[in-house]
């Protein structure tokens, strides 16, 4: 890797222990790669806070017999199609529906389109997961 830097530093035993497993558990190849990931989990979090552009999805659990709930879920992706890039709707059973909501734009814009379909009556549950577009995370 060109401009690799090493590094050392030092924890305590416990926490090293623990440092371990979660390399173990995670399937790192190893701590360096564990490291690098929680650095970019970190650089994303701090893109949320800062409102930076952002990518990820909103997932919605529904009843779809709720009147009138699809056309409105449907009307808010219209009114908001400067972020919406794509939706799956997926059928669970009957009666309940899951909508996974594809966005991109900046972090409170897309917290604000998921706290609107959240509110909506006959929504169960809703989600977002929110990631960087990567440009500042290389």
């Amino acid at each position: 890797m060109p401009g690799v830097m090493r590094l050392s530093f030092s924890i305590e035993q416990p926490l090293w222990e623990r440092l371990e497993r979660l390399v173990q558990e995670g399937h790192y190849a190893n701590r360096s790669e564990f490291i690098r990931d929680m650095i970019r989990d970190r650089l994303v979090e701090r893109e949320w806070k800062e409102n930076e552009e952002a990518v990820g999805t909103i997932t919605l659990v529904y009843n779809h017999h709720t009147r009138g709930l699809s056309e409105r879920l449907t009307h808010t992706q219209h009114h908001h199609h400067e972020v919406v890039l794509a939706s799956t709707h997926i059928h669970l059973d009957e009666d309940l529906c899951a909508e996974i909501v594809v966005v991109r734009g900046l972090a409170r814009t897309l917290q604000s389109l998921a706290n609107h379909l959240r509110s909506e009556k006959g929504v169960l549950h809703a989600s977002i997961s929110m990631s960087s577009t990567g440009e500042r995370l290389a």
